[in-house]
């Protein structure tokens, strides 16, 4: 059903039209098990493979594309007129990336590492392994763009040079930086010398932002901020890329525990750096899907879809959101959260009934059931 409402979109976005005329894979649905082994097609102007995905809430937002590098290959130089995050599901690499008659800047990624490329950058994409093919996911809004400017060739190649390709002084792909806006506190990174800039870190969230375009792994990321709203004792980063309008989170929560089922915007993509568990999809009022994930891989809840994530594995879980424009947040009728004590007692009774199955027990309070104004302890004041 998804796949053939898909096909009747198509008939009118440009995006759509596009990617179908490369006849490389395009994969729909709702989620997809393992990115690192998920079929992919050779794109022979790329000189790379590479997969689509149009999952339900994608439509006409967000790209999240597939790019699979030939062992000790490197790819064509390309420009590109967005800006795109690239993270490295499997693989060791380079990146070459310029803008102008500007300096070029190359850096060095891993499997989990996480980057993004300015708007009108040129980008060479190079595999430093010579056994092995290399593999990244890239997300955008070129579905969006396109949309706006249907012409394909626009996007490619374009001659415009952006100047403000380093977005102020020091290197392009230095190491990121805590940032605080107006009324943040964050007392692990003020510790650490995180700086006050409200015109890089949003002032409505209370911790701190990070700044940066280079991220080298998100598996093992331990600059995190408690996550109090969502539950299950979570915690989280924040982070900005510099000038643009694009930013990710990534949240880590314990063994045996879930996270309150909440609802956004449209065009967010999630991906799993660490961990073994499942989230569940669902619309208002709708049936309940299941993802199931370990590490690559990844899903999108459609907007104004609940989600809730479940950690089913014996270490922390992490995931990877990508999104959304702030002009895509969700308003609505809807509550933007379900607390514990009022959610469908299914809920819980799916988890314990996982974990039995694997030999194990969760470790949800019992008071968060019948108490909504239950506290998590992160071991601080709360402040």
């Amino acid at each position: 059903m998804v796949e053939q409402q898909a096909k009747q979109r198509r008939k009118y976005l440009v995006y759509d039209q596009w990617i179908e005329s490369l006849g490389v894979p395009i994969h729909y649905g709702h989620f997809v098990s393992d990115l690192r082994t998920v079929e992919v097609g050779e794109w022979p102007e790329r000189r790379c493979k590479a997969a689509f995905l149009q999952f339900k809430g994608m439509e006409g937002v967000s790209e999240g594309r597939i790019t699979e590098i030939p062992p000790g290959e490197t790819l064509p130089p390309m420009q590109f007129a967005i800006g795109e995050t690239v993270y490295v599901l499997d693989g060791q690499g380079l990146t070459t990336v310029s803008s102008g008659r500007g300096p070029k800047r190359t850096f060095e990624w891993q499997t989990h590492s996480m980057f993004h490329l300015p708007r009108y950058s040129w980008r060479q994409l190079s595999n430093a392994r010579g056994d092995r093919p290399a593999r990244l996911l890239h997300y955008n809004y070129l579905p969006m763009a396109m949309t706006l400017i249907p012409d394909p060739p626009f996007f490619f190649n374009n001659p415009y040079e952006d100047p403000s390709f380093f977005y102020g002084e020091g290197p392009a792909y230095a190491e990121a930086r805590a940032v605080l806006g107006s009324g943040a506190r964050d007392p692990e990174a003020e510790k650490n010398g995180a700086v006050r800039d409200e015109s890089m870190a949003p002032a409505n969230h209370g911790g701190a932002w990070w700044v940066g375009n280079f991220f080298p792994d998100m598996a093992a990321w331990d600059k995190l901020s408690p996550h109090r709203g969502r539950g299950a004792g979570g915690y989280s980063v924040k982070i900005q890329f510099p000038g643009s309008g694009m930013g990710a989170s990534m949240s880590v929560f314990d063994a045996g525990l879930y996270k309150k089922a909440h609802l956004h915007g449209p065009g967010r993509v999630i991906v799993i750096p660490r961990g073994e568990g499942y989230s569940l999809l669902w619309e208002p009022g709708g049936e309940k899907v299941i993802c199931p994930w370990g590490e690559g891989a990844v899903f999108t809840p459609p907007g104004g879809w609940y989600h809730q994530h479940f950690n089913l594995g014996q270490e922390p879980a992490r995931y990877l959101k990508f999104g959304h424009l702030p002009q895509l947040a969700r308003t609505g009728e809807f509550r933007q959260q379900i607390e514990y004590s009022e959610e469908d007692p299914w809920v819980r009774e799916k988890f314990a009934k996982e974990l039995a199955a694997r030999g194990r027990e969760g470790r949800m309070p019992a008071e968060v059931y019948s108490n909504a104004d239950y506290q998590w302890d992160y071991g601080d004041d709360g402040d």
